[in-house]
């Protein structure tokens, strides 16, 4: 008799992240075998993209806080999850996570998989931290298996009370899909440099660092602008490249937004697509990402794979992807003073860039491979469901 197929369904909040942190490893696990659904909040697009090796499910979320969804979004998930009965329901990103963990859990899913990308509530205060952590807690309490994003954020999870050592893990050394080095590799790295700074008006000799991500400010967006705006004042050719969409739930200061629009020397790209960020990254000189809280840092580990010198923070998940003094250096978070004396430095500096790029490069090499992160999430798939299929 035939085994059949794991069947494995895959939920975030909204279609942006599936495609960033789990599109890639679902398709991985359709090419061996698993049957996959997706549901997020999905359009047309993202179907059609995602139609070929997995069954598309849109379920209409929010992001941020959503009472209303709290009853609405539960309920349909319960029912799709007693109607397909999968082997593993899988969640990530904290709303959609804390929806899909009571669903799972009251629909009778034996296996439910919490993927803890970064813990919202530490950046928050007063009794906004306190329901927030509840919330964290709760989802922790629902799922049979938690993978931490690093290996820091798991000890962090583990003295917070959020769950006991024994059902908290790391798959890997951290991360999600990580980078993918064939890309890195598969164009002219000089050509898209020339091609993406004259489309957006950069000078050829200018220092460019660079920002992937939402303008969000946790991600320390408002501390880049102000470190860009005191390293520039000594450095005529410094320029700010902002890539990625405005995040309206915990946006950038109004203030530091004008500075960045009417900065002739800070470009805001707006959203770009997941196939085009090395494009723009190979316009980059060093990528700087000064976030409060971080899983572990996908953007970090491509910049790594685009052989770029990074400026972190000092914090779980990013302390974690480089090596500081080695493939690139970390300041305090929430520091606008350290930042712009760092990007003074990695300015003054080429030689000590370049040694960090090669350093960064080989790290990605060696740990952070899209082939290699796959394979570690299949394997562990497959451990998951092996304790019942043995």
């Amino acid at each position: 008799m035939e085994k059949r197929s794991v069947k494995i369904c895959a939920i975030t909040t909204i279609a942006k992240a599936m495609d960033w942190f789990m599109v890639d490893s679902m398709r991985n696990l359709a090419k061996n075998g698993f049957e996959v659904t997706l549901i997020c909040n999905m359009d047309e697009e993202f179907i059609a993209k995602n139609s070929d090796y997995a069954t598309c499910i849109p379920i209409p979320m929010k992001r941020g806080a959503s009472v209303g969804d709290i009853f609405k979004v539960t309920r349909e998930m319960k029912k799709i999850f007693r109607r397909e009965k999968f082997d593993i329901v899988y969640y990530m990103s904290p709303n959609a996570s804390f929806y899909a963990s009571m669903a799972a859990k009251s629909a009778g899913i034996k296996h439910r998989v919490y993927s803890q990308c970064g813990l919202r509530y530490v950046s928050f205060g007063g009794i906004k931290r306190k329901i927030f952590k509840l919330i964290e807690k709760w989802t922790c309490k629902n799922s049979t298996e938690i993978r931490s994003q690093s290996p820091l954020n798991m000890e962090f999870a583990i003295s917070e009370g959020l769950c006991k050592p024994e059902k908290i893990s790391v798959v890997g050394i951290g991360g999600t899909v990580g980078a993918d080095l064939a890309l890195c590799d598969s164009f002219d790295h000089a050509e898209k440099r020339k091609e993406i700074r004259e489309k957006y008006g950069i000078p050829e000799d200018a220092f460019v660092c660079g920002y992937v991500g939402r303008l969000n400010a946790d991600k320390g967006t408002n501390e880049l602008v102000e470190a860009f705006g005191k390293a520039s004042a000594s450095i005529n050719n410094l320029y700010l490249m902002l890539v990625g969409m405005y995040d309206e739930g915990n946006p950038i200061s109004d203030e530091n937004l004008k500075i960045a629009n009417e900065s002739p020397n800070v470009i805001l790209t707006g959203n770009v697509s997941k196939e085009d960020v090395y494009f723009h990254m190979a316009a980059f000189d060093v990528l700087v990402h000064p976030t409060y809280r971080e899983g572990f840092g996908k953007v970090l580990q491509e910049g790594l794979g685009m052989s770029l010198p990074i400026i972190t923070t000092d914090v779980p998940g990013p302390k974690e992807v480089i090596e500081d003094g080695v493939s690139g250096a970390l300041v305090p978070a929430k520091d606008a003073a350290a930042l712009a004396d760092k990007m003074v430095e990695f300015y003054q500096n080429p030689d000590l860039c370049r040694q960090y790029a090669a350093a960064g490069r080989k790290r990605a090499e060696t740990y952070f491979d899209r082939a290699i992160m796959l394979n570690n999430i299949l394997e562990d798939m497959k451990k998951i469901i092996g304790e019942t299929n043995d």
